[in-house]
């Protein structure tokens, strides 16, 4: 379950980084640095909520 979520985070990230580069290059260089911050906010969101689901589990 931990292995799919972090699969899923670091896709979603990296999306996130193709449309950044595809905008930048495409024109929209604003665009492109507002979609380039979502990179880091789906890591530390998407690590936040595997730690918290592993503390969850050890707990159990």
């Amino acid at each position: 379950m931990i292995r799919r979520a972090k699969l899923l985070v670091f896709l979603a990230a990296f999306i996130s980084f193709l449309l950044s580069v595809y905008l930048w290059f495409a024109g929209q260089q604003q665009t492109a640095l507002f979609v380039g911050l979502w990179v880091p906010s789906i890591l530390g969101l998407g690590g936040l909520m595997i730690a918290g689901y592993s503390v969850d589990q050890i707990r159990d």
